[in-house]
C-alpha cells in the first residue's frame, strides 16, 4: 500500500434549469422575480431562452485583440498553495545557506513534507514523536501501511529538512555546542527538476524561486561565535564570508561544523532571520509575454486540449474534464499551465451582442435583438435595475466583459461586487462548468476556506475578493456548505444570485459575456454590503449612498415598489448619518462646508482608512491636503487638534429628510396596498370578494412578488368557491326530488 492519493471528485447537485416560453420570456426581469424565490436556493441557476432566440454574433473579431492571464492549475486551489507556499520557504531557508534542496520519495511517491510538518507538530514536536515512539502512527497516519519500517524514513527525512527549519523558526539560538543526533539511515532520495518555464515564481514580484534539493547538515543558525573573534587564527580556507553583511565565520565553528564551504550564496544566522521573515507578496496571475487574436488562441486552446487527452476536442466527455481539472489543482507533482482571456473590454472591442449604433450591420430579422432586455448591453441599465441611477460606467458592472476560455481556464471563488447579480451569456464554444452556493451560505463557505487554509488568509485578510483561489466542492460540501453546479453549453444564460459564490472552468475553447444588475430586493443586502467592504477595507465600485440619493431625487417618476424600497434603505442611512455627525461634534470639530463629493472621481474621495467612497459626508485637515476620512474613521485622519478638522456635506440632515418624506408618499400607497393583501392572506377564512377588490388595484402596480402571491391565492378560493357551490347547487337538488316523491 502506497500513500493514499486525492479521492475522485464526485460531482456536487445540478442547479435549477429555466426553460421559459416566450411570453415570460419577453420581460427578463419579471422572469427572474419568477424564479428567484426557486434559484436563490441554490445561488445559481441555468436559462435556457426559447430554441428560436439566437442573436447574431457581432464582436469585431479582426480587432480583438488580448493578452491572458497565465494560470498554473495547482496554484489555485487553496490547500495544495498552501503546500507550496511551505516548500518554498522550506527551499529558501536551505538556499540562503548554499545549499539545494531534494524533495525525498517514500514508497516512490514524493514525500508531502506539509503534511509531515504538520502532524509532527499536532503530536507534540519532533522530541515528543521521539521519545514516545509515534512515527509509526504519523506514518499510518499519512496513508502509509504498517511494517515497512515507514516510519525511521520519515523521521530520518524530518531530522534532515524540517527539523532545522522548525527550530530556526521558534528561536532557538544555541551558543554552546549541543549533540543532536541525526540518525544517518538508507532513504530513497531522488531530486526533482522543474522545467524551466514552471520556475517561474508565483507572485506578483518576480522573485527567481529557490532550486529544489537535499542537504545532510543543521543550518548556520546553530552557532558558537563569529569566526574572526574565535581565537582559533585565521584559517582562510575555512573561511565563511556571509553574503548578506560580510560577517564571517569558521567552518569549523559552526555547530554542527561544515566539511566544506557551500558552492551558492551563503547567509549567516542575523541575515538568514532576516530573509526568511520578509513576508510573501500577494499571490496573483501572471499575464502572458504574448498577444493573441480571437483565432490564434482558438488554435492554441484546440491543439493543447486534442494534446492533453489525445482525442478530438469535440470527442472528450464534460465528465472526463472535471474529475481531470480537480485532480489537477489537488497535485502538487503536476504542474499544468493554461491562460484564460479574462475581463476583457467590450467597450473597446464591441459585445458579442448587437448594439443600436454600432459597427454591426444587423440583417433586418435580427433588429428585433438590438433591444431585447437579454441582450447584455441593455440588461444592466433597463428600468428595474436600480444600476441605471449609478451615474459612471462601469465596466463589467454597467458594462459587460468578455471571456476567451480554453481547457482548465477557470473563475475562482468569489461574489459579485456589491453583492449583485450577475448574468452569463455562453455565445459559442465549448462548455463552461459552474459551481455556486447560496446566498445564505457565503459567511460558511468563507469559514470553511479560512479554516482549511489559514495561512493564506493571514496574510491576505480579503483573498476571495481578489478571484485568484478555488477549493474543491467536495471538500466544501463535506463541511456543510451546499454546492451545485451546472453545464452551461453554447446559448444558454448562467445567473448568479446575491451574495451567493460561484466558481467554475471552462472544457474548452469559447467565448462568453457577462454584465452585473441589482432588482429591488437587492437594496438591503448593497447597504450590508458597503458596510462589510469598510471592515475590510475595501473599495467600492460605486457609492450606494449616492446612488440612493439619486432615486430619492427623482421621487415623482419612481416605480412605486423602489419607492417603498429606497424610503426604508434612507431611514437606516439618514439615521447612521445623524449618529456619526453627532459623534464628530462631540469630538470638538466645529467647522463645516459643503461640498459636492459627486463631482469628484471616486479614486479621489474614499477614505484613507477604510477605502469606502466618501459622498454625504467626510473629514479633512489642512496639514494633509486632498485626503479625507469617513465619519466612521473620525481619529484616523491626522495627529492635528480635532479643532482644525472640517466636516465636509453633501446635504444637511434638514435637505434629507425632504427627500425621505418625498419618496414615503410615492410609497405609501403601495404599502398600504402590500398591507391589506398580507392582512387578508393571513386570515383563516379568505373571502374571495374582498380578495378580488384588492386584486382590482393591480394596475396601480407593477409585477412582483406580493401580487403575484394575490393571484395564485384568489385563483386557489375561487376554486374553492366554485367546489362548494356545486356540492351546495347538488344538496338542494336532492332534497327538491326527496320532496316530490314523498
Amino acid at each position: 500500500m502506497t500513500q493514499r492519493g486525492p479521492a475522485e471528485f464526485t460531482p456536487p447537485p445540478e442547479c435549477p434549469v429555466f426553460e421559459p416560453s416566450w411570453e415570460e420570456f419577453a420581460d427578463p426581469f419579471a422572469f427572474i422575480n419568477k424564479i428567484r424565490p426557486i434559484a436563490e436556493k441554490t445561488g445559481i441557476c441555468k436559462v435556457r431562452p426559447p430554441p428560436d432566440w439566437q442573436p447574431p454574433f457581432a464582436c469585431d473579431v479582426d480587432r480583438l485583440h488580448f493578452t491572458p492571464r497565465i494560470q498554473r492549475l495547482n496554484e489555485l486551489e487553496a490547500q495544495t498553495r498552501v503546500k507550496l507556499n511551505f516548500l518554498d520557504q522550506i527551499a529558501k531557508f536551505w538556499e540562503l545557506q548554499g545549499c539545494k534542496l531534494k524533495i525525498p520519495h517514500v514508497e516512490r511517491k514524493i514525500l508531502d513534507l506539509y503534511h509531515l510538518n504538520k502532524l509532527v507538530a499536532e503530536e507534540g514536536g519532533f522530541d515528543l514523536v521521539c521519545r514516545e515512539r509515534r512515527w509509526t502512527k504519523i506514518a499510518m497516519t499519512m496513508g502509509f501501511a504498517p511494517g515497512k519500517a515507514v516510519g525511521s524514513h520519515l523521521r530520518a527525512h524530518y531530522e534532515r529538512v524540517l527539523y532545522p527549519y522548525n527550530l530556526f523558526h521558534s528561536g532557538t539560538n544555541l551558543l554552546v555546542k549541543v549533540p543532536i543526533q541525526v540518525k544517518q539511515e538508507p532513504v530513497e532520495i531522488k531530486e526533482i527538476n522543474p522545467e524551466p518555464e514552471k520556475s517561474k515564481s508565483r507572485y506578483k514580484k518576480n522573485i527567481p524561486p529557490p532550486p529544489v534539493s537535499m542537504v545532510n547538515f543543521l543550518p548556520s543558525f546553530l552557532f558558537k561565535c563569529k569566526s574572526l573573534l574565535c581565537g582559533k587564527g585565521n584559517d582562510e580556507d575555512r573561511l565563511l564570508l556571509c553574503d548578506g553583511c560580510d560577517d564571517s565565520y569558521h567552518t569549523f565553528c559552526l555547530i554542527p561544523p561544515l566539511n566544506d564551504v557551500p558552492r551558492g550564496d551563503w547567509r549567516c544566522p542575523k541575515c538568514l532571520a532576516q530573509e526568511c521573515s520578509k513576508p510573501q507578496e500577494a499571490f496573483g496571475f501572471e499575464q502572458a509575454c504574448r498577444d493573441y487574436s480571437l483565432k490564434s488562441f482558438g488554435e492554441m486552446a484546440d491543439s493543447f486540449k486534442s494534446d492533453y487527452f489525445n482525442m478530438p476536442v469535440h470527442m472528450v466527455p464534460t465528465e472526463l474534464v472535471e474529475k481531470e481539472f480537480w485532480r489537477l489543482v489537488g497535485t502538487i507533482e503536476e504542474d499544468v499551465t493554461v491562460e484564460y482571456g479574462a475581463d476583457i473590454a467590450s467597450k473597446e472591442f464591441g459585445s458579442g451582442f448587437p448594439i443600436k449604433g454600432g459597427k454591426f450591420k444587423v440583417a433586418p430579422h435580427d433588429e428585433k435583438y438590438l433591444g431585447c432586455g437579454w441582450n447584455l448591453n441593455n440588461m444592466a441599465m433597463m428600468t428595474p435595475s436600480v444600476l441605471t441611477h449609478v451615474t459612471a460606467d462601469i465596466c463589467g458592472m454597467t458594462l459587460p466583459w468578455l471571456y476567451v476560455g480554453m481547457c482548465f481556464s477557470s473563475f475562482c471563488w468569489h461574489i459579485e461586487d456589491h453583492w449583485s447579480y450577475s448574468i452569463n451569456y455562453l455565445h459559442w464554444g465549448e462548455p463552461k462548468t459552474w459551481y455556486g452556493a447560496p446566498g445564505f451560505a457565503a459567511e460558511q463557505l468563507e469559514a470553511v476556506m479560512k479554516k482549511l487554509a489559514p495561512e493564506l488568509f493571514e496574510s491576505q485578510p480579503d483573498l476571495l475578493h481578489q478571484l485568484v483561489t478555488i477549493m474543491n466542492p467536495n471538500t466544501l460540501m463535506a463541511h456543510g456548505v451546499p454546492i451545485y453546479r451546472t453545464n452551461q453549453c453554447a446559448g444558454e444564460f448562467v445567473i448568479t444570485f446575491p451574495r451567493s459564490y460561484h466558481s467554475g472552468f471552462n472544457q474548452g475553447f469559447n467565448f462568453a459575456e457577462a454584465v452585473n444588475f441589482c432588482t429591488v430586493d437587492w437594496m438591503p443586502l448593497g447597504r450590508q454590503c458597503v458596510d462589510h467592504y469598510r471592515q475590510l477595507h475595501r473599495y467600492c465600485v460605486f457609492s450606494h449612498d449616492e446612488m440612493v440619493c439619486n432615486m430619492a431625487m427623482k421621487a415623482d417618476s419612481l416605480d412605486v415598489v423602489l419607492a417603498s424600497a429606497v424610503q426604508k434603505d434612507m431611514q437606516i442611512m439618514i439615521k447612521g448619518e445623524r449618529e456619526l455627525r453627532d459623534k464628530v461634534r462631540k469630538m470638538g470639530v466645529v467647522q463645516c462646508e459643503l461640498f459636492e463629493y459627486n463631482l469628484l472621481a471616486d479614486d479621489e474621495r474614499q477614505c484613507v482608512k477604510c477605502r469606502t467612497t466618501c459622498y454625504l459626508s467626510a473629514l479633512t485637515c489642512p496639514c494633509r491636503p486632498g485626503v479625507q476620512v469617513c465619519l466612521h474613521h473620525a481619529h484616523d485622519l491626522c495627529s492635528c487638534p480635532v479643532s482644525n478638522y472640517t466636516l465636509n456635506y453633501r446635504f444637511t440632515l434638514d435637505d434629507l429628510y425632504p427627500m425621505m418624506n418625498a419618496v414615503r408618499q410615492r410609497a405609501e400607497s403601495y404599502d398600504e396596498w402590500a398591507s391589506r393583501v398580507t392582512e387578508v392572506m393571513k386570515a383563516n377564512h379568505k373571502n374571495v370578494t374582498s380578495l378580488k377588490l384588492i386584486e382590482s388595484d393591480e394596475k396601480a402596480f407593477p409585477e412582483n412578488d406580493l401580487l403575484r402571491q394575490l393571484r395564485l391565492v384568489t385563483q386557489d378560493a375561487e376554486k374553492c368557491s366554485s367546489v362548494a357551490q356545486q356540492l351546495l347547487n347538488g344538496k338542494r337538488q336532492t332534497r327538491y326530488i326527496n320532496c316530490f316523491l314523498l
